[in-house]
Parts: structure tokens; sequence; C-alpha cells
């Protein structure tokens, strides 16, 4: 490995001393009296910018309640849940004119769940071409906005939406 290999990213430190202690990140992300990053509560369950995106856009949605399994949700939070979802693709559609979504819930650890114990849902706005070069041949993503400035602007069109 020469010096070139390495693309240092020490913000992502705080998120990994995190895992380590097996905190829920979501758990205290909501519970902080501001967290800039969660862009609507509902009565049941909140909608978070993921801070490790795959795309641009990248947010979860997920319950209040922590807990782990899908048929643990009760019916109030299903209905929310799912109105925040089809609000979300609203929301991101417009602000960010996506051409398609990836929306899907990794339910235990083979599945992929980075975050087992609290059950959440990720929406992903995709376009055209948006994997090229750069993921494939330097393991590297690039995203075009930053988080606080799309955190912003996706807390004002939920405001309007919902």
């Amino acid at each position: 490995m020469n010096f070139r290999d390495i693309i240092w990213a020490p913000w992502r430190i705080g998120y990994i001393i995190k895992v380590k202690k097996n905190k829920c990140f979501l758990c205290e992300s909501v519970n902080l009296k501001k967290n800039k990053y969660v862009v609507y509560k509902g009565k049941n369950n909140f909608i978070i910018m993921n801070i490790f995106p795959y795309n641009n856009g990248h947010i979860m949605l997920a319950p209040f309640r922590h807990i782990k399994e899908i048929e643990d949700l009760k019916e109030e939070e299903i209905n929310e849940l799912i109105l925040l979802l089809q609000k979300s693709v609203k929301v991101l559609k417009k602000i960010l004119n996506p051409e398609g979504f990836n929306i899907g819930l990794n339910l235990g650890k083979v599945s992929g769940a980075g975050l087992e114990d609290h059950i959440h849902i990720h929406i992903v706005p995709r376009w055209q071409g948006d994997t090229n070069f750069m993921p494939v041949i330097s393991n590297t993503k690039i995203i075009p906005q930053s988080l606080d400035q799309l955190a912003k602007i996706l807390k004002k069109e939920f405001k309007k939406e919902i």
C-alpha cells in the first residue's frame, strides 16, 4: 500500500466508536435535544439522514421504539411508517429529481444490517450512471452535496409536505 491508497475520513471515528460500544445511533440521534440530521419527527417514527450515504439523499425511517423485529411493530407505527415512506419519496423526487429509488429493510446480520437491533427502512435515490468508475476502481463514492445543506432543505420540505 502506498500513500495514494489511503483516504482519510476522520469524521467516521465517532461512528466506529459508538458501534463498538453497542449503542443504538438511531435512539441516540432522535433523543438528542437537537440533531441536524433528524429531518422529521412524527408521532411514532422519525426520518434521519444517513451520514454515510450510498447516494445523495439517502435517508432512513425508523420507529421511536427500539425494536428489532418487523412483527413487533404496532399498527399505528406501521401506518405512519408507510405514510412517511410515501411522503419521503415525494419530497426526494421534488428536491433531487432522482430517476429511481432503492427502498428496503435489512432484517438480521446476515442480510447486511449494520444496525440489526433497531428496525429501519433505507431510501436511496438513484440516477442513471450514479455508479461509475470511482467506486469500482478506487472504492470511492462521490457525493455532490453536503449533508448540512441537504438537511436544511429536507427539513423545510418535510414541514411543507407533512
